[in-house]
C-alpha cells in the first residue's frame, strides 16, 4: 500500500514540480530586474537610500501567506480600474502567486547589492575617477563587478526563500509543490506532505547550488565556470517558463474533448471545466467524483485545489472556477450577510434568486445531505458536566477549551453562536481541521467545531451538542456552476444525477474512509466508493 501511495504521488510530481518552478524562477529573474536599477538608485542618492531600505524590508515583514492572499483583492482592484480599457487578468493562481513572490525575493537582493556596492574599496572608486570614466562607467566597469560576489549571495538567499514560500501559493489557486502539503495535512496522508517538503527541498538545494557556482565563479574570477553556471541557469529559467505548456500538453486526456458536440439551443459548447474545492476531506472527495464524471462524459478538466471559502466564491463569480461544492449556510452568512435563520427551504429558495440575479451563478441543486457547523464535546465528558445542548455548555464555557477550524472564529456562526448562548470559553485556539481532533482526543481542547458529516465525530465518541436556540443556519450541500457554463447543457446533464444523490450517513462513511488511521483510503478511491453507492 505504500509503494502504491509512493507512485501515485510521483504521477503528479510534472504537473506539480512544473509549475513550482515557473514560480520560482520568474519572481527570482523579476526581482533581480527590479533590484539591481533600486540598489544604484540608492547607493546614488542617501536621501532615496533609506526610505527605498524601509518600504523594502516592511513588505518582508509581511507573513507570506498573508501576502499571497492579499494579491488577491489587490488584482480585483486592478481589474476594476483596468475594466474601461477592456484589459483583465486572473485574480487567482499565477499572478498574485508571481506578484507576491517578487515582492518577497527583492529585499536579500537589494540589501546585498546595496552593501556590495558601498563597500567596495574606496581607492578603485578614485583610481576609476582618476582614469576619466564617468561615474556610469565607474559603477558598470568597477563597482558592480567588484561587488558581484556579495550579490549573488543575495540572489541565493532569495533563491532558497522563494522555492520554500512557493509552496504556500496552493490556497490562492496556484499549482505547485504546496499542493502536495495542503491535501496532504487536510486528509492525513503523511507521505504526500513528506513528498511535497523534500522535493521542494530537493528544488531549492539544487538551485542554491548552481547559484553557489555562480558566487564561486565571481569571487575567483574563473569566467568559463560563471558561463557554464549562467548557461545552466538561463536553460532552467527558460525550461521553467514553457515546462508547465509541455507538462499540460503531454497529459492531454485521451478521449475527445467537446467540440461542436453541443447545439446551439442546447448552451454554449464546453471544452474545459475547472473544478475547485475547499481544503478539507469531504471537498476533496466531492472535487474528485465531480472530475471524474466530468472526463467520463469527455470534458477536459483542471482542478484548483484546496481554496479559501471566499476565495472560491469569488473565483467562481468571475469564471476562474466552474464548479465547486458549497454550503447554503455560509452563503447565507459570509455572501448574503445574513443573520437570521428561516426554514431550510427558505434559505435555499432565497440564496438560489440571490446567486442568479446577483451574480449569474447557477445552484445546480442539493447533493442531499447536510454538513453543518457544530459544537461538539467528548462524550464522557459532556455526560461527566451534564451537557447536552448549547444552553447547557454555557453554564460552564468559563473553564473550558474551544477549538476552531482555521476559518471558524472569523465566521458568522461564531458570532451569532456567542450572541445567542453568551459564550465565553476560558482559551480559544485555531487549528487545522486535522489537528483540531487530534486536540480534543488528547485533551488539549474541551470542545471543537466539528462539522456533522465527518466521520471522526464516531470515530472519536464525540457527542454533537443541540443547538436548542437555531442559532447555526442549514448547510445543504449544493452544486454551484459559474456563469460560463450555467447553459451548458450537456454539462448539468452529467452533474444532474448527484443531485439528492448522497445522504449524510453515506457522506460521512466516505470522509472516514480517507480520516481514518487503520486501512486509509485515498482521495481517490473514497470518491469511487462514493460514486458506486449513487442511485442509477
Amino acid at each position: 500500500a505504500m509503494s502504491e501511495e509512493v507512485l501515485r504521488q510521483f504521477e503528479q510530481l510534472p504537473a506539480n514540480l512544473a509549475n513550482h518552478l515557473l514560480v520560482t524562477i520568474l519572481p527570482l529573474f523579476l526581482g533581480v530586474f527590479i533590484s539591481l536599477p533600486l540598489a544604484v538608485l540608492a547607493v546614488r542618492d542617501k536621501r532615496l537610500r533609506y526610505p527605498i531600505m524601509t518600504v523594502v524590508s516592511v513588505i518582508q515583514t509581511i507573513p507570506s501567506l498573508a501576502l499571497l492572499a492579499l494579491m488577491v483583492p489587490f488584482l480585483v482592484l486592478v481589474n476594476t480600474a483596468l475594466a474601461g480599457l477592456g484589459v483583465q487578468v486572473s485574480e487567482l493562481g499565477f499572478y498574485p502567486t508571481v506578484i507576491a513572490l517578487t515582492l518577497y525575493s527583492i529585499l536579500p537582493i537589494l540589501r546585498n547589492t546595496v552593501t556590495g556596492i558601498l563597500d567596495v574599496d574606496p581607492v578603485m572608486k578614485q583610481a576609476a575617477r582618476g582614469v576619466g570614466m564617468t561615474p556610469f562607467q565607474s559603477l558598470m566597469k568597477v563597482e558592480l563587478p567588484l561587488a558581484m560576489p556579495v550579490i549573488v549571495a543575495g540572489i541565493r538567499t532569495a533563491t532558497v526563500w522563494t522555492v520554500g514560500i512557493a509552496t504556500l501559493a496552493t490556497p490562492v489557486g496556484q499549482r505547485c509543490l504546496g499542493n502536495y502539503i495542503f491535501e496532504g495535512l487536510h486528509t492525513r496522508n503523511w507521505v504526500a506532505v513528506l513528498f511535497g517538503c523534500v522535493s521542494a527541498a530537493i528544488l531549492a538545494v539544487l538551485l542554491d547550488m548552481l547559484v553557489g557556482l555562480l558566487q564561486t565563479a565571481t569571487e575567483e574570477r574563473r569566467p568559463k565556470l560563471g558561463i557554464i553556471a549562467g548557461s545552466i541557469l538561463t536553460a532552467l529559467f527558460l525550461g521553467g517558463l514553457v515546462s508547465p505548456t509541455i507538462v499540460r500538453f503531454l497529459s492531454r486526456p485521451d478521449t475527445p474533448i467537446l467540440a461542436s458536440g453541443e447545439k446551439q439551443d442546447e448552451g454554449p459548447a464546453i471544452r474545459k471545466v475547472v473544478v475547485g474545492s475547499k481544503s478539507f476531506t469531504e471537498q476533496y472527495i466531492l472535487a474528485d467524483l465531480i472530475t471524474n464524471r466530468l472526463k467520463e462524459a469527455g470534458f477536459e478538466v483542471q482542478e484548483k485545489e484546496s481554496l479559501g471559502s471566499t476565495v472560491i466564491f469569488d473565483a467562481l463569480s468571475n469564471g476562474e472556477v466552474d464548479c465547486y461544492v458549497d454550503y447554503s449556510g455560509t452563503i447565507w452568512a459570509n455572501y448574503m450577510k445574513r443573520d437570521d435563520v428561516p426554514p431550510s427551504w427558505r434559505v435555499l429558495a432565497e440564496m438560489q434568486h440571490w446567486l442568479a440575479s446577483e451574480h449569474n451563478i447557477r445552484s445546480l441543486g442539493t447533493l442531499g445531505f447536510e454538513n453543518a457547523y457544530a459544537l461538539a464535546m467528548r462524550r464522557d465528558q459532556a455526560e461527566k458536566l451534564g451537557i447536552r445542548t448549547i444552553s447547557d455548555l454555557a453554564h460552564h464555557a468559563g473553564s473550558l477549551r474551544l477549538g476552531g477550524d482555521l476559518e471558524f472564529f472569523n465566521r458568522p456562526e461564531w458570532r451569532d453562536l456567542k450572541a445567542a448562548y453568551g459564550l465565553s470559553f476560558a482559551e480559544k485556539t485555531s487549528f487545522a481541521a486535522t489537528f483540531m481532533y487530534e486536540a480534543i482526543q488528547q485533551d488539549e481542547v474541551d470542545v471543537v467545531s466539528a462539522f456533522t458529516t465527518d466521520g471522526r465525530i464516531a470515530a472519536y465518541e464525540l457527542l454533537v451538542l443541540e443547538d436548542d436556540r437555531g442559532a447555526i443556519p442549514p448547510y445543504d450541500a449544493l452544486i454551484l456552476l459559474s456563469p460560463r457554463v450555467a447553459d451548458s447543457k450537456r454539462l448539468t446533464e452529467t452533474l444532474e444525477p448527484l443531485v439528492d444523490g448522497i445522504d449524510a450517513d453515506t457522506m460521512r462513511q466516505a470522509n472516514f474512509r480517507v480520516d481514518r488511521e487503520s486501512d486509509k483510503k485515498t482521495v481517490g478511491q473514497a470518491a469511487e466508493w462514493l460514486s458506486q453507492r449513487l442511485p442509477d
